[in-house]
């Protein structure tokens, strides 16, 4: 089984957690190659922080950047991402991880997203389920990701695919659209929620820039950039009904699309992206989601080919 892989995680303030995620993936039962952490102009602790584990820890390397004056999620994440993807040599490492810092990881994590890569050649990415503490008691709530995407705060990525498909745009979605080259590249795209794989995300999903119904309004907007057909976004502002904060969720996020929508505001630049992307929406409308990924990962043989040229990593 492969096991070198880089972990590349942008940051920003991120003292109140890092500890945590810092501290899960230091022992790990097989710990990175390398781990490059990338400080967007912290004005907190952090810098202090990782400095304190960079000294311990002799696969940590620092990259800072200059204070951007704010957190930018969404563009601002992929381009700090991407100023540590090009401190490293990728190509000589077998996999490659885009990691948040505000999460607490299971010791066992990322050999068992090893072992999922080691089963499958066609699996390009692959990831856990997130879940947040329920406050005063001791059970978990899930943050109701789908199972075919990996999730955005622990992007597991074979290098080959990762090329492959492009890397990440740098807009809001960037964390669906890459998983849609994934298939349309004939790789498969899953996330797992297997009891060892189950990690606790420490600020709620969407949160991070100012708060939640920002969020949902951000993913409305992302919705829109990434060619969403409004049908299959009033089913996805409507499923979200099932989650905190309930209604006025789901309606920030119908309302992200439409004002997008209404604006004009640009969309993805990949009229090919958009049109694989609403043939599968629109599948998941009458088949289900579960159907239509499955259809498309059975398929997927057909359209898989390593020395396809597939797209350029936007560095």
């Amino acid at each position: 089984m492969k096991t070198k892989y880089l972990l590349i995680s942008p940051c920003r303030n991120e003292a109140d957690y890092m500890r945590q995620t810092l501290d899960s993936v230091v022992s790990q039962t097989i710990t990175p190659e390398k781990w490059i952490i990338v400080d967007d102009g912290s004005t907190d602790e952090t810098p202090a922080i990782l400095t304190e584990y960079a000294s311990r820890y002799g696969f940590i390397e620092i990259v800072t950047r200059e204070n951007r004056g704010h957190r930018s999620v969404g563009p601002g994440v992929i381009d700090t991402f991407y100023s540590g993807y090009q401190q490293a040599d990728v190509s000589s490492y077998d996999f490659l991880c885009k990691l948040d810092l505000d999460l607490d990881l299971p010791l066992a994590y990322f050999e068992g997203l090893l072992k999922l890569m080691d089963s499958n050649h066609q699996l390009g990415t692959c990831s856990g389920k997130p879940y947040f503490r329920n406050p005063g008691k001791e059970t978990l709530i899930s943050e109701g990701c789908g199972d075919e995407s990996s999730v955005g705060m622990t992007k597991f990525y074979r290098v080959s695919c990762f090329k492959q498909i492009g890397g990440f745009v740098r807009q809001v979605m960037w964390d669906g659209i890459d998983s849609h080259r994934c298939r349309m590249l004939g790789w498969q795209s899953i996330s797992v929620d297997d009891a060892d794989l189950r990690f606790i995300h420490l600020r709620a999903m969407g949160s991070s820039q100012k708060n939640i119904i920002e969020g949902r309004i951000r993913h409305g907007f992302g919705q829109y950039f990434m060619g969403t057909h409004i049908v299959y976004m009033m089913a996805v502002a409507l499923n979200r009904l099932r989650f905190q904060p309930r209604i006025i969720g789901g309606l920030a996020m119908f309302w992200g699309y439409f004002k997008s929508l209404m604006s004009l505001k640009p969309r993805l630049d990949d009229p090919a992206t958009i049109r694989f992307i609403r043939r599968y929406q629109w599948a998941c409308l009458f088949r289900g989601k579960d159907a239509a990924t499955r259809a498309l990962d059975e398929t997927s043989a057909e359209r898989w080919d390593l020395s396809q040229t597939g797209y350029k990593i936007p560095l």
